[in-house]
């Protein structure tokens, strides 16, 4: 049991020190000896628990998947609970996905998706997960929506996610926290606009 735990805990500061270090550095660009030296394990370490930086890079999206997953049963409770509304709903997703401090890195992580078929279907994975969640959300919306439309309304939904996700560098004028509720309040008005 002390050995699993020590195990986790290995893999955890790992798994920390790899965003903090490919973030900085890019994935490439960092080197096993400095995550190692940045998350206090030994190379070897990281070689028994990773086979290499592609099985971290996919480890993090699987966590960061976990952690959305469980941000957007949150929010769907909440607004079914009428809690928030469906404004609120994706204002607080949308503040979500604009408060990344490893922006950086998920530009790395993106382009290893199209270089590795793992972390490539990791993510694809993520977006369906997502998908289903953002489906629900504009049908909260619009209970009209339906076939062709609902798809379409994915689709925009998650071109903003990924667009405001990475927004720093179009040089925002506003601030997230007044980007969020004015966010949410157009694609709210374009949902319900749709047929």
């Amino acid at each position: 049991m002390i050995a699993m735990q020590h195990e986790q805990t290995g893999r955890d500061r790992i798994l920390n020190a790899a965003r903090d270090l490919f973030a900085a550095h890019g994935f490439h660009q960092s080197a096993m000896a400095e995550l190692a030296a940045a998350a206090h394990v030994s190379v070897g370490q990281i070689y028994r628990l990773f086979k290499g930086k592609e099985d971290i890079i996919e480890a993090i999206v699987k966590y960061d998947m976990s952690e959305r997953e469980a941000m957007i049963l949150n929010l769907r409770n909440r607004l079914d609970a009428g809690e928030i509304s469906i404004e609120q709903t994706f204002e607080l997703l949308l503040l979500e996905v604009m408060d990344s401090k490893h922006e950086a890195l998920s530009f790395d992580i993106l382009a290893e998706a199209f270089r590795n078929e793992r972390v490539g279907g990791t993510i694809t994975e993520m977006c369906q997960i997502v998908r289903k969640s953002l489906s629900d959300f504009a049908c909260a919306a619009n209970p009209n929506l339906s076939g062709e439309a609902l798809k379409s309304a994915e689709e925009i939904i998650l071109a903003c996610l990924f667009g405001l996700a990475h927004r720093s560098l179009s040089a925002p004028q506003i601030s997230a926290e007044r980007m969020a509720p004015q966010a949410a309040f157009m694609i709210v008005t374009a949902l319900r606009a749709m047929h």
